[in-house]
């Protein structure tokens, strides 16, 4: 009931977490070990993860059973996108990774889905496990599935942004289109948007500015382990039908008239 399938990766948790924003390695692995993730996401462009002459996350997480997931930010082309893989496979090995390729590096950080689906197609090719981060638009998740992505990662709100999942309708909508696993991403700002999330049907969330930039990120990271549950319990329990009127939680047949 809880463990997330991605291509041929397992995990025991359907919360993702990054680990961009933090004061510190040893912060990211506290919170990370907090919040009960096994994965965590890491811009290569940005974190060291390869060099063992300077600080590395990598090793900062050795002991634990949390794996890491490369990421493309930063990269505004499928090339790029593609290049960068390609190095980071061959420095470490790891072939599970978050596509994603920025249209607007200015203001929205919203991904360009074509340069994003030519980029998947290429990396399916290369026998990568793809997890491709994308807008809430069900036709282009469709056609990232095609291109061979192992998971959708539809943005709830812009990146950072904390706004929470925006249109819920779109997440729902995408969830019916694709048969691989949707991760919510993106804007997630508190707990109760992690859970909405899961009752809309995601099977998992990604936060990262969330955790690292709340006030207790320990107590946060915390608060969206359990969301993510208790949102995943409430999906498949299934909620009742909303109603414009009250309707008696007891029987009234049978009552005893004054």
């Amino acid at each position: 009931m809880h463990t997330l399938q991605i291509g041929k990766y397992t995990l025991g948790s359907r919360l993702i977490v990054g680990s961009g924003k933090y004061d510190s390695f040893e912060m990211t692995k506290a919170a990370t070990l907090a919040s009960g993730s096994e994965l965590i996401t890491v811009a290569v462009r940005r974190l060291n993860i390869t060099n063992p002459n300077e600080p590395n996350l990598r090793d900062t997480f050795a002991d634990t059973n949390v794996k890491f997931l490369p990421n493309s930010a930063g990269c505004t082309t499928a090339e790029e996108a593609i290049t960068l893989f390609r190095l980071t496979r061959e420095a470490t090995g790891i072939d599970l990774i978050k596509l994603e390729v920025i249209g607007d590096t200015q203001k929205t950080l919203y991904p360009d889905v074509l340069e994003t689906i030519k980029a998947c197609e290429v990396l399916a090719k290369d026998g990568f496990t793809i997890m491709a981060y994308t807008s809430d638009d069900p036709i282009m998740a469709r056609r990232l599935e095609d291109a061979g992505a192992h998971a959708i990662m539809p943005l709830a709100a812009p990146i950072g942004s904390g706004l929470g999942v925006q249109n819920k309708y779109n997440i729902v909508f995408v969830r019916e289109a694709v048969k691989v696993p949707i991760i919510v991403d993106a804007g997630i700002g508190c707990a109760s948007d992690a859970a909405l999330a899961m009752e809309l049907g995601a099977d998992g969330v990604l936060t990262n500015t969330a955790i690292a930039q709340a006030q207790n990120p320990m107590l946060m990271a915390e608060a969206m382990k359990n969301a993510v549950i208790a949102g995943r319990l409430s999906y498949l329990a299934g909620r009742i039908p909303k109603r414009p009127y009250a309707t008696a939680s007891s029987p009234v047949d049978g009552m005893i008239q004054f």
